[in-house]
Protein backbone atom coordinates (compact mmCIF):
# COMPACT_ATOMS: atom_id res chain seq x y z
CA UNK A 1 0.00 0.00 0.00
CA UNK A 2 2.81 2.18 0.96
CA UNK A 3 4.26 1.28 -2.57
CA UNK A 4 1.40 2.34 -4.47
CA UNK A 5 1.03 5.68 -2.56
CA UNK A 6 4.99 6.65 -3.54
CA UNK A 7 4.23 6.23 -6.77
CA UNK A 8 1.09 7.58 -7.31
CA UNK A 9 2.41 10.79 -5.53
CA UNK A 10 5.72 10.49 -8.19
CA UNK A 11 3.30 10.26 -11.37
CA UNK A 12 1.69 13.84 -10.00
CA UNK A 13 4.35 15.29 -9.98
CA UNK A 14 5.98 14.52 -13.51
CA UNK A 15 3.39 15.38 -14.96
CA UNK A 16 2.76 18.67 -13.23
CA UNK A 17 6.53 19.44 -14.32
CA UNK A 18 5.42 18.36 -17.93
CA UNK A 19 2.25 21.17 -17.51
CA UNK A 20 4.83 23.73 -16.38
CA UNK A 21 7.36 23.38 -19.37
CA UNK A 22 4.86 23.23 -21.69
CA UNK A 23 2.55 26.09 -20.61
CA UNK A 24 1.58 29.27 -22.75
CA UNK A 25 3.56 32.23 -21.42
CA UNK A 26 2.16 34.21 -18.96
CA UNK A 27 0.27 37.49 -20.41
CA UNK A 28 2.02 40.45 -19.64
CA UNK A 29 0.35 44.06 -18.40
CA UNK A 30 3.12 46.51 -19.42
CA UNK A 31 6.69 45.93 -21.60
CA UNK A 32 9.42 44.75 -19.95
CA UNK A 33 12.79 46.57 -20.57
CA UNK A 34 16.44 44.34 -20.27
CA UNK A 35 19.24 47.06 -20.75
CA UNK A 36 21.84 44.72 -21.76
CA UNK A 37 24.29 47.58 -22.67
CA UNK A 38 24.44 51.42 -20.84
CA UNK A 39 27.63 53.25 -22.20
CA UNK A 40 29.28 55.25 -19.32
CA UNK A 41 28.21 58.67 -20.47
CA UNK A 42 24.49 59.92 -21.06
CA UNK A 43 24.56 63.43 -22.11
CA UNK A 44 21.42 62.93 -23.84
CA UNK A 45 18.72 60.72 -23.24
CA UNK A 46 15.52 60.26 -25.48
CA UNK A 47 12.46 62.37 -24.52
CA UNK A 48 8.76 62.44 -26.03
CA UNK A 49 8.98 64.27 -29.46
CA UNK A 50 12.24 63.52 -29.90
CA UNK A 51 13.37 62.27 -33.35
CA UNK A 52 15.51 58.88 -32.99
CA UNK A 53 17.71 56.68 -35.08
CA UNK A 54 18.08 53.05 -33.98
CA UNK A 55 18.19 49.27 -35.58
CA UNK A 56 16.88 46.62 -33.93
CA UNK A 57 15.44 42.67 -34.38
CA UNK A 58 12.52 42.19 -33.98
CA UNK A 59 11.55 38.04 -33.02
CA UNK A 60 8.82 36.38 -31.03
CA UNK A 61 9.18 34.53 -27.79
CA UNK A 62 10.53 31.42 -29.23
CA UNK A 63 13.41 33.35 -30.66
CA UNK A 64 11.85 33.59 -34.59
CA UNK A 65 12.85 36.58 -36.23
CA UNK A 66 10.10 38.85 -37.71
CA UNK A 67 11.43 41.68 -38.74
CA UNK A 68 15.18 43.07 -39.11
CA UNK A 69 16.46 46.88 -39.76
CA UNK A 70 20.25 45.46 -40.38
CA UNK A 71 18.54 43.38 -42.66
CA UNK A 72 17.56 46.44 -44.96
CA UNK A 73 20.90 48.33 -44.46
CA UNK A 74 19.59 51.26 -42.70
CA UNK A 75 18.34 52.47 -39.45
CA UNK A 76 14.59 53.29 -38.59
CA UNK A 77 13.50 56.74 -38.11
CA UNK A 78 10.90 58.31 -36.36
CA UNK A 79 9.58 60.61 -33.67
CA UNK A 80 9.32 58.94 -30.31
CA UNK A 81 5.59 59.92 -28.01
CA UNK A 82 3.76 60.97 -32.05
CA UNK A 83 1.77 57.67 -32.33
CA UNK A 84 4.09 56.62 -35.22
CA UNK A 85 4.87 53.66 -33.67
CA UNK A 86 3.33 50.97 -31.58
CA UNK A 87 2.78 51.70 -28.17
CA UNK A 88 4.86 49.67 -26.04
CA UNK A 89 7.85 50.73 -28.51
CA UNK A 90 7.36 54.18 -27.77
CA UNK A 91 7.47 53.85 -24.39
CA UNK A 92 10.45 51.72 -24.42
CA UNK A 93 12.18 54.52 -26.00
CA UNK A 94 12.16 57.19 -23.65
CA UNK A 95 14.88 57.61 -21.60
CA UNK A 96 17.61 55.15 -23.72
CA UNK A 97 20.89 57.07 -24.17
CA UNK A 98 22.85 57.14 -27.51
CA UNK A 99 24.80 53.44 -27.83
CA UNK A 100 22.00 51.97 -25.54
CA UNK A 101 21.29 48.38 -26.03
CA UNK A 102 17.73 47.54 -24.52
CA UNK A 103 15.81 44.13 -24.89
CA UNK A 104 12.19 45.31 -24.67
CA UNK A 105 9.44 42.63 -24.08
CA UNK A 106 5.83 44.31 -25.73
CA UNK A 107 2.51 42.61 -25.16
CA UNK A 108 0.30 42.28 -27.75
CA UNK A 109 -2.10 45.75 -26.38
CA UNK A 110 0.47 47.74 -26.34
CA UNK A 111 2.02 46.14 -30.22
CA UNK A 112 -0.36 44.71 -32.81
CA UNK A 113 -3.32 43.44 -30.53
CA UNK A 114 -5.70 40.82 -31.16
CA UNK A 115 -5.62 42.07 -35.16
CA UNK A 116 -1.85 41.02 -35.54
CA UNK A 117 0.23 42.66 -38.83
CA UNK A 118 -0.85 40.61 -41.81
CA UNK A 119 0.88 37.56 -42.30
CA UNK A 120 4.17 38.74 -40.60
CA UNK A 121 2.86 39.20 -36.89
CA UNK A 122 -0.08 36.95 -35.59
CA UNK A 123 -3.01 38.38 -33.26
CA UNK A 124 -1.84 38.65 -29.75
CA UNK A 125 1.30 38.04 -29.93
CA UNK A 126 4.18 39.13 -27.60
CA UNK A 127 7.03 40.38 -29.47
CA UNK A 128 10.70 41.12 -28.46
CA UNK A 129 12.86 43.87 -29.72
CA UNK A 130 16.86 43.68 -29.43
CA UNK A 131 17.35 47.83 -29.54
CA UNK A 132 20.39 49.90 -30.17
CA UNK A 133 19.97 53.44 -30.10
CA UNK A 134 22.45 55.47 -32.44
CA UNK A 135 20.88 59.62 -32.51
CA UNK A 136 18.87 61.59 -30.85
CA UNK A 137 17.34 65.01 -32.10
CA UNK A 138 14.93 67.05 -31.83
CA UNK A 139 13.14 69.96 -34.42
CA UNK A 140 13.95 72.86 -31.68
CA UNK A 141 17.91 72.14 -31.71
CA UNK A 142 20.33 74.65 -32.37
CA UNK A 143 24.02 73.86 -33.10
CA UNK A 144 25.57 72.79 -29.65
CA UNK A 145 29.30 74.11 -29.16
CA UNK A 146 31.86 72.42 -26.26
CA UNK A 147 35.33 73.96 -26.63
CA UNK A 148 37.70 72.12 -24.42
CA UNK A 149 40.62 74.14 -25.60
CA UNK A 150 41.69 77.37 -25.91
CA UNK A 151 44.84 79.55 -26.05
CA UNK A 152 45.54 82.14 -23.24
CA UNK A 153 46.16 84.37 -26.26
CA UNK A 154 43.15 84.69 -28.00
CA UNK A 155 43.14 88.14 -30.11
CA UNK A 156 41.04 87.07 -33.05
CA UNK A 157 38.29 85.31 -33.63
CA UNK A 158 36.50 84.00 -36.65
CA UNK A 159 34.00 86.34 -38.08
CA UNK A 160 31.51 86.42 -41.15
CA UNK A 161 33.47 86.65 -44.33
CA UNK A 162 37.33 85.20 -43.18
CA UNK A 163 38.78 82.79 -44.13
CA UNK A 164 40.04 79.35 -42.63
CA UNK A 165 42.22 76.90 -42.68
CA UNK A 166 41.42 73.87 -39.95
CA UNK A 167 41.60 70.28 -39.26
CA UNK A 168 38.33 68.17 -38.40
CA UNK A 169 37.32 64.58 -37.16
CA UNK A 170 33.25 64.07 -38.20
CA UNK A 171 31.24 61.08 -36.69
CA UNK A 172 27.96 60.25 -36.11
CA UNK A 173 26.43 60.91 -32.94
CA UNK A 174 27.16 56.94 -32.47
CA UNK A 175 31.29 57.56 -32.69
CA UNK A 176 31.08 56.34 -36.19
CA UNK A 177 33.62 58.19 -38.16
CA UNK A 178 32.40 59.14 -41.59
CA UNK A 179 34.95 61.92 -42.68
CA UNK A 180 38.61 63.68 -41.36
CA UNK A 181 40.82 66.19 -43.03
CA UNK A 182 43.76 64.45 -40.67
CA UNK A 183 43.39 61.17 -42.91
CA UNK A 184 43.72 63.39 -46.00
CA UNK A 185 46.98 65.27 -44.71
CA UNK A 186 45.62 68.66 -45.34
CA UNK A 187 43.35 71.03 -44.01
CA UNK A 188 39.70 72.09 -45.15
CA UNK A 189 40.07 75.21 -46.32
CA UNK A 190 37.22 77.40 -46.92
CA UNK A 191 35.26 81.18 -46.14
CA UNK A 192 32.67 81.13 -42.84
CA UNK A 193 29.06 82.42 -43.06
CA UNK A 194 28.78 82.94 -46.70
CA UNK A 195 27.09 79.45 -47.53
CA UNK A 196 30.49 77.36 -48.55
CA UNK A 197 29.68 75.05 -45.88
CA UNK A 198 26.90 73.56 -44.15
CA UNK A 199 24.74 76.00 -41.68
CA UNK A 200 25.76 74.32 -38.73
CA UNK A 201 29.47 74.41 -39.29
CA UNK A 202 29.26 78.03 -40.59
CA UNK A 203 27.86 78.40 -36.73
CA UNK A 204 29.68 76.36 -35.33
CA UNK A 205 32.75 77.81 -36.50
CA UNK A 206 32.15 81.36 -35.54
CA UNK A 207 34.22 82.86 -32.72
CA UNK A 208 36.92 80.35 -32.67
CA UNK A 209 40.09 81.56 -32.55
CA UNK A 210 43.74 80.11 -33.97
CA UNK A 211 44.63 76.80 -32.01
CA UNK A 212 41.24 76.81 -29.96
CA UNK A 213 39.65 73.48 -30.11
CA UNK A 214 36.04 72.60 -30.21
CA UNK A 215 33.47 69.74 -30.88
CA UNK A 216 30.50 71.13 -32.86
CA UNK A 217 27.22 69.05 -32.71
CA UNK A 218 24.19 69.88 -34.82
CA UNK A 219 20.67 68.22 -35.89
CA UNK A 220 20.39 67.16 -39.47
CA UNK A 221 17.86 70.15 -40.75
CA UNK A 222 21.60 72.07 -39.89
CA UNK A 223 23.74 69.56 -41.40
CA UNK A 224 22.71 66.95 -44.38
CA UNK A 225 18.80 66.94 -43.95
CA UNK A 226 16.70 64.03 -44.95
CA UNK A 227 18.67 62.72 -47.14
CA UNK A 228 22.51 63.09 -45.56
CA UNK A 229 25.69 63.39 -48.46
CA UNK A 230 24.87 59.91 -50.43
CA UNK A 231 27.28 58.22 -48.98
CA UNK A 232 28.72 58.11 -45.58
CA UNK A 233 25.97 60.32 -43.79
CA UNK A 234 22.62 58.76 -43.53
CA UNK A 235 19.45 60.68 -43.74
CA UNK A 236 18.24 62.30 -40.92
CA UNK A 237 21.61 62.44 -38.82
CA UNK A 238 23.20 64.75 -36.31
CA UNK A 239 26.64 65.21 -37.04
CA UNK A 240 29.58 65.64 -34.55
CA UNK A 241 32.73 67.61 -35.68
CA UNK A 242 35.85 67.88 -33.62
CA UNK A 243 37.33 70.67 -34.96
CA UNK A 244 41.31 72.67 -34.59
CA UNK A 245 41.27 75.91 -36.02
CA UNK A 246 45.10 76.62 -37.47
CA UNK A 247 44.44 79.63 -39.57
CA UNK A 248 42.29 82.70 -40.21
CA UNK A 249 42.48 85.85 -42.22
CA UNK A 250 40.36 88.02 -44.23
CA UNK A 251 40.84 89.12 -47.87
CA UNK A 252 40.84 92.80 -46.62
CA UNK A 253 43.74 91.83 -44.15
CA UNK A 254 46.99 93.82 -45.29
CA UNK A 255 49.97 93.17 -42.56
CA UNK A 256 50.38 93.72 -39.19
CA UNK A 257 53.60 94.69 -37.96
CA UNK A 258 54.31 94.08 -34.05
CA UNK A 259 57.33 95.85 -32.51
CA UNK A 260 59.14 93.18 -30.31
CA UNK A 261 62.47 95.59 -29.60
CA UNK A 262 63.54 98.87 -31.36
CA UNK A 263 67.01 100.14 -30.32
CA UNK A 264 67.01 103.22 -27.77
CA UNK A 265 68.44 105.32 -31.02
CA UNK A 266 67.42 104.80 -34.77
CA UNK A 267 69.53 107.02 -36.80
CA UNK A 268 67.91 105.65 -40.05
CA UNK A 269 65.14 103.63 -41.25
CA UNK A 270 64.54 101.53 -43.93
CA UNK A 271 62.71 102.50 -47.24
CA UNK A 272 62.58 101.23 -50.66
CA UNK A 273 65.82 100.41 -52.54
CA UNK A 274 67.49 100.12 -49.62
CA UNK A 275 69.09 96.54 -49.49
CA UNK A 276 68.57 94.50 -46.49
CA UNK A 277 70.61 92.27 -43.78
CA UNK A 278 68.06 90.12 -41.89
CA UNK A 279 67.78 87.06 -40.10
CA UNK A 280 64.34 85.59 -39.46
CA UNK A 281 62.02 82.29 -37.91
CA UNK A 282 59.21 81.88 -40.02
CA UNK A 283 56.24 79.91 -38.48
CA UNK A 284 52.31 79.18 -39.42
CA UNK A 285 49.57 80.45 -37.45
CA UNK A 286 49.19 77.73 -35.20
CA UNK A 287 53.20 77.62 -34.74
CA UNK A 288 54.48 74.74 -37.10
CA UNK A 289 57.81 76.26 -38.29
CA UNK A 290 58.53 76.12 -41.84
CA UNK A 291 61.54 77.91 -42.49
CA UNK A 292 64.60 79.78 -40.34
CA UNK A 293 67.68 81.40 -41.42
CA UNK A 294 69.61 80.87 -38.16
CA UNK A 295 69.49 77.69 -39.47
CA UNK A 296 71.38 78.31 -42.72
CA UNK A 297 73.35 80.37 -40.60
CA UNK A 298 73.20 83.18 -42.80
CA UNK A 299 71.36 86.08 -42.82
CA UNK A 300 68.61 86.47 -45.60
CA UNK A 301 70.03 89.52 -47.85
CA UNK A 302 67.73 91.08 -50.04
CA UNK A 303 66.37 94.55 -51.90
CA UNK A 304 63.60 96.34 -49.82
CA UNK A 305 60.78 97.16 -52.14
CA UNK A 306 61.61 95.90 -55.57
CA UNK A 307 59.86 92.28 -55.78
CA UNK A 308 62.75 90.28 -55.05
CA UNK A 309 60.17 89.08 -51.64
CA UNK A 310 56.26 88.43 -51.06
CA UNK A 311 54.94 91.35 -51.03
CA UNK A 312 54.06 91.28 -47.24
CA UNK A 313 57.86 91.03 -46.57
CA UNK A 314 58.49 93.74 -49.00
CA UNK A 315 56.04 96.15 -47.16
CA UNK A 316 56.85 94.73 -43.40
CA UNK A 317 60.96 96.07 -44.04
CA UNK A 318 59.98 99.28 -44.58
CA UNK A 319 60.52 101.69 -41.23
CA UNK A 320 62.49 99.11 -39.63
CA UNK A 321 65.92 100.18 -37.58
CA UNK A 322 69.43 98.53 -37.53
CA UNK A 323 69.07 95.84 -34.36
CA UNK A 324 65.11 96.07 -34.29
CA UNK A 325 62.80 92.60 -33.92
CA UNK A 326 59.76 92.85 -34.91
CA UNK A 327 56.35 90.03 -35.79
CA UNK A 328 55.31 90.41 -39.12
CA UNK A 329 51.97 89.03 -39.75
CA UNK A 330 51.36 87.97 -43.65
CA UNK A 331 48.09 87.10 -45.02
CA UNK A 332 47.86 84.68 -47.91
CA UNK A 333 47.24 86.77 -50.71
CA UNK A 334 50.41 88.59 -49.96
CA UNK A 335 52.33 85.94 -49.42
CA UNK A 336 52.09 82.13 -51.61
CA UNK A 337 48.07 82.53 -52.17
CA UNK A 338 46.28 79.53 -52.48
CA UNK A 339 49.33 77.78 -53.50
CA UNK A 340 51.31 78.26 -50.95
CA UNK A 341 55.22 76.51 -51.76
CA UNK A 342 54.00 72.87 -52.86
CA UNK A 343 56.28 71.76 -49.76
CA UNK A 344 56.96 73.85 -46.11
CA UNK A 345 53.66 76.41 -46.37
CA UNK A 346 50.39 74.52 -47.21
CA UNK A 347 47.95 77.14 -49.83
CA UNK A 348 45.94 79.90 -48.11
CA UNK A 349 48.06 80.19 -45.30
CA UNK A 350 48.60 82.95 -43.07
CA UNK A 351 52.79 83.80 -41.79
CA UNK A 352 54.45 84.87 -39.77
CA UNK A 353 58.05 86.09 -39.52
CA UNK A 354 60.03 87.14 -36.79
CA UNK A 355 62.84 88.90 -37.92
CA UNK A 356 65.97 90.70 -36.21
CA UNK A 357 67.39 93.21 -38.68
CA UNK A 358 70.99 93.23 -39.09
CA UNK A 359 71.94 95.87 -41.26
CA UNK A 360 70.94 97.60 -44.59
CA UNK A 361 72.04 100.40 -46.56
CA UNK A 362 71.11 102.15 -50.41
CA UNK A 363 73.54 101.49 -53.80
CA UNK A 364 73.68 105.63 -53.54
CA UNK A 365 75.46 104.96 -50.34
CA UNK A 366 78.85 106.79 -49.87
CA UNK A 367 81.30 106.31 -46.60
CA UNK A 368 80.13 108.22 -43.57
CA UNK A 369 82.64 109.82 -41.77
CA UNK A 370 82.19 110.97 -37.57
CA UNK A 371 84.79 112.24 -35.69
CA UNK A 372 84.43 112.17 -31.98
CA UNK A 373 87.91 113.36 -31.43
CA UNK A 374 90.42 115.84 -32.56
CA UNK A 375 93.67 117.32 -31.07
CA UNK A 376 93.69 121.21 -31.09
CA UNK A 377 96.88 121.11 -33.39
CA UNK A 378 95.96 119.24 -36.32
CA UNK A 379 97.62 121.03 -39.14
CA UNK A 380 98.91 118.11 -41.29
CA UNK A 381 96.11 116.42 -42.69
CA UNK A 382 96.36 112.60 -44.33
CA UNK A 383 96.18 112.62 -48.32
CA UNK A 384 96.90 110.03 -50.75
CA UNK A 385 100.64 108.82 -50.80
CA UNK A 386 101.25 109.02 -47.68
CA UNK A 387 101.86 106.19 -45.02
CA UNK A 388 99.40 106.24 -41.94
CA UNK A 389 99.55 104.54 -38.84
CA UNK A 390 96.57 103.66 -36.92
CA UNK A 391 94.48 101.36 -34.75
CA UNK A 392 91.23 99.72 -35.41
CA UNK A 393 88.01 98.11 -33.69
CA UNK A 394 85.88 96.87 -36.59
CA UNK A 395 82.27 95.29 -36.15
CA UNK A 396 79.48 95.14 -37.84
CA UNK A 397 76.12 97.15 -37.77
CA UNK A 398 74.64 95.34 -35.00
CA UNK A 399 77.53 95.52 -33.09
CA UNK A 400 79.30 92.51 -33.81
CA UNK A 401 82.86 92.44 -33.17
CA UNK A 402 84.89 91.15 -36.44
CA UNK A 403 88.14 92.41 -35.80
CA UNK A 404 90.93 94.97 -33.72
CA UNK A 405 94.64 95.88 -34.42
CA UNK A 406 94.41 95.96 -30.64
CA UNK A 407 93.90 92.57 -29.97
CA UNK A 408 97.26 91.92 -31.70
CA UNK A 409 98.91 94.78 -29.92
CA UNK A 410 100.66 96.71 -33.31
CA UNK A 411 98.53 99.54 -35.69
CA UNK A 412 98.00 99.00 -39.19
CA UNK A 413 100.21 100.59 -41.85
CA UNK A 414 98.93 101.34 -45.02
CA UNK A 415 99.64 103.98 -47.89
CA UNK A 416 96.24 105.82 -48.76
CA UNK A 417 95.29 105.40 -52.69
CA UNK A 418 97.47 102.99 -53.32
CA UNK A 419 94.97 99.59 -53.02
CA UNK A 420 96.10 98.68 -49.55
CA UNK A 421 92.84 98.59 -47.92
CA UNK A 422 89.01 98.52 -49.33
CA UNK A 423 88.07 102.10 -50.92
CA UNK A 424 85.70 102.69 -48.38
CA UNK A 425 88.58 102.74 -45.66
CA UNK A 426 91.28 104.93 -48.07
CA UNK A 427 88.23 107.47 -47.83
CA UNK A 428 87.78 107.27 -44.49
CA UNK A 429 91.31 107.64 -43.73
CA UNK A 430 91.95 110.89 -45.78
CA UNK A 431 92.19 114.32 -44.14
CA UNK A 432 93.01 112.85 -40.68
CA UNK A 433 95.81 113.91 -38.36
CA UNK A 434 97.65 112.15 -35.93
CA UNK A 435 95.24 111.61 -32.60
CA UNK A 436 92.12 112.41 -34.51
CA UNK A 437 89.77 109.22 -33.43
CA UNK A 438 86.53 108.76 -36.01
CA UNK A 439 83.83 106.36 -37.02
CA UNK A 440 83.32 105.30 -40.48
CA UNK A 441 80.61 103.33 -41.66
CA UNK A 442 81.39 101.53 -45.24
CA UNK A 443 78.62 100.46 -47.73
CA UNK A 444 79.12 96.80 -49.07
CA UNK A 445 79.91 98.28 -52.37
CA UNK A 446 83.23 100.70 -50.58
CA UNK A 447 83.98 97.52 -48.58
CA UNK A 448 84.07 93.70 -49.85
CA UNK A 449 80.66 93.35 -51.62
CA UNK A 450 78.48 90.88 -52.20
CA UNK A 451 80.87 87.67 -51.38
CA UNK A 452 82.20 89.44 -48.17
CA UNK A 453 85.28 87.60 -47.05
CA UNK A 454 85.04 84.12 -45.81
CA UNK A 455 84.77 83.20 -42.35
CA UNK A 456 85.16 87.01 -41.58
CA UNK A 457 82.95 89.13 -42.95
CA UNK A 458 79.57 88.21 -44.07
CA UNK A 459 78.27 88.90 -48.17
CA UNK A 460 76.75 92.28 -48.46
CA UNK A 461 77.73 93.62 -44.76
CA UNK A 462 77.72 96.84 -43.86
CA UNK A 463 81.11 97.53 -41.86
CA UNK A 464 81.69 99.76 -39.21
CA UNK A 465 85.27 101.21 -38.09
CA UNK A 466 86.45 103.30 -34.69
CA UNK A 467 89.70 104.49 -35.96
CA UNK A 468 92.44 106.53 -34.41
CA UNK A 469 95.46 107.71 -36.26
CA UNK A 470 99.20 106.96 -34.52
CA UNK A 471 101.33 108.55 -37.16
CA UNK A 472 101.68 109.92 -40.38
CA UNK A 473 104.37 110.25 -42.96
CA UNK A 474 104.05 112.61 -45.38
CA UNK A 475 103.99 110.46 -49.20
CA UNK A 476 105.42 111.80 -52.29
CA UNK A 477 103.88 113.72 -55.26
CA UNK A 478 101.30 111.41 -57.35
CA UNK A 479 103.36 109.41 -59.38
CA UNK A 480 106.71 109.57 -57.96
CA UNK A 481 108.29 106.35 -56.29
CA UNK A 482 111.64 108.50 -55.97
CA UNK A 483 112.29 111.53 -55.13
CA UNK A 484 116.01 114.24 -54.73
CA UNK A 485 116.01 116.24 -51.67
CA UNK A 486 118.66 117.76 -53.13
CA UNK A 487 119.90 119.07 -56.67
CA UNK A 488 120.78 115.94 -58.41
CA UNK A 489 124.65 115.61 -59.94
CA UNK A 490 125.29 116.26 -63.66
CA UNK A 491 127.08 113.10 -63.90
CA UNK A 492 124.48 111.10 -62.20
CA UNK A 493 125.25 107.74 -64.22
CA UNK A 494 128.98 107.87 -63.67
CA UNK A 495 128.38 107.96 -59.89
CA UNK A 496 126.13 105.13 -60.38
CA UNK A 497 128.85 103.27 -62.52
CA UNK A 498 130.89 102.45 -59.71
CA UNK A 499 133.51 100.23 -61.37
CA UNK A 500 133.78 102.62 -64.85
CA UNK A 501 132.32 99.59 -67.14
CA UNK A 502 129.59 101.60 -69.13
CA UNK A 503 126.84 100.12 -67.71
CA UNK A 504 124.77 99.77 -64.24
CA UNK A 505 123.71 96.43 -62.93
CA UNK A 506 121.55 96.03 -60.30
CA UNK A 507 124.10 95.94 -57.12
CA UNK A 508 125.32 99.09 -58.23
CA UNK A 509 122.32 100.57 -58.63
CA UNK A 510 120.89 99.43 -55.53
CA UNK A 511 123.71 100.57 -53.50
CA UNK A 512 123.38 103.57 -55.04
CA UNK A 513 119.34 104.38 -54.14
CA UNK A 514 119.95 103.35 -50.80
CA UNK A 515 123.09 105.42 -50.09
CA UNK A 516 121.24 109.20 -51.05
CA UNK A 517 118.21 107.59 -48.95
CA UNK A 518 120.89 106.77 -46.04
CA UNK A 519 122.26 110.27 -46.07
CA UNK A 520 118.84 112.19 -46.62
CA UNK A 521 119.87 113.11 -50.49
CA UNK A 522 116.64 111.28 -51.67
CA UNK A 523 113.46 109.90 -50.71
CA UNK A 524 111.39 106.35 -51.11
CA UNK A 525 107.87 106.58 -51.18
CA UNK A 526 106.97 105.34 -47.80
CA UNK A 527 104.97 101.74 -46.64
CA UNK A 528 106.12 99.84 -49.63
CA UNK A 529 108.81 96.95 -49.74
CA UNK A 530 112.30 98.87 -50.08
CA UNK A 531 113.49 96.51 -52.65
CA UNK A 532 110.85 96.08 -54.79
CA UNK A 533 110.88 99.46 -55.28
CA UNK A 534 114.24 99.95 -56.43
CA UNK A 535 114.13 96.78 -58.51
CA UNK A 536 110.69 98.38 -60.59
CA UNK A 537 112.85 101.16 -60.71
CA UNK A 538 115.65 99.61 -62.43
CA UNK A 539 113.33 98.05 -64.47
CA UNK A 540 112.00 101.26 -65.70
CA UNK A 541 115.59 102.55 -66.72
CA UNK A 542 116.54 98.72 -68.22
CA UNK A 543 114.56 99.75 -71.34
CA UNK A 544 115.91 96.66 -73.38
CA UNK A 545 115.64 94.33 -70.37
CA UNK A 546 119.09 93.10 -71.19
CA UNK A 547 120.06 93.18 -67.16
CA UNK A 548 121.75 96.56 -67.30
CA UNK A 549 121.45 100.49 -67.81
CA UNK A 550 123.51 101.69 -70.25
CA UNK A 551 124.11 105.86 -70.63
CA UNK A 552 121.93 106.00 -73.22
CA UNK A 553 119.04 104.59 -71.48
CA UNK A 554 119.51 106.08 -68.36
CA UNK A 555 116.47 109.21 -68.15
CA UNK A 556 115.63 111.17 -65.30
CA UNK A 557 111.90 112.41 -64.79
CA UNK A 558 111.54 115.21 -66.49
CA UNK A 559 113.42 113.32 -69.74
CA UNK A 560 110.61 110.44 -69.75
CA UNK A 561 107.54 110.38 -71.83
CA UNK A 562 104.52 110.00 -70.16
CA UNK A 563 104.26 106.16 -70.51
CA UNK A 564 107.21 105.50 -68.64
CA UNK A 565 107.72 106.07 -65.05
CA UNK A 566 110.65 107.88 -63.33
CA UNK A 567 113.37 108.13 -61.47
Amino acid sequence: MICKLHLMILLQALLITFVACNAPPVPLDDIVIEKTSVPETCVRAVQSGDFVRYHYHGTFPDGKKFDSSYDKGSTYNVYVGKRQLIEGMDKALVGMCVNERRLVKIPPKMAYGKDGYGDTIPPNSILHFDVLLLDIWNPEDKVQIKTYYKPENCGRTIEVSDFVRYHYNGTLLDGTLFDSSHNRLRTYDTYVGIGWLIAGMDQGLLGMCVGEKRIITMPPSLGYGENGDGSDIPGQASLVFDVVLLDLHNPKDGITVEKLDVPETCQRKSKVGDFIRYHYNGTLMDGTFFDSSYSRKRTYDTYIGKGYVIAGMDEGLLGVCVGEKRRITIPPHLAYGEEGTGTEIPGSAVLIFDIDVIDFHNPSDTVEITTFFKPSKCDVLSKKGDFVKYHYNASLMDGTLIDSTHSYGKTYNVVLGSGQVVLGMDMGLKDMCIGEKRTVVIPPHLGYGERGVEGEVPGSAVLVFDIEMIDLEEGLPDGYMFIWNSDVTPDLFTEMDKNLDGHVDPVEFSNYINHQVVTGKGKLAPGFDVGKVIDNMFSNQDRNSDGKITADEFKLKDEETKEHDEL
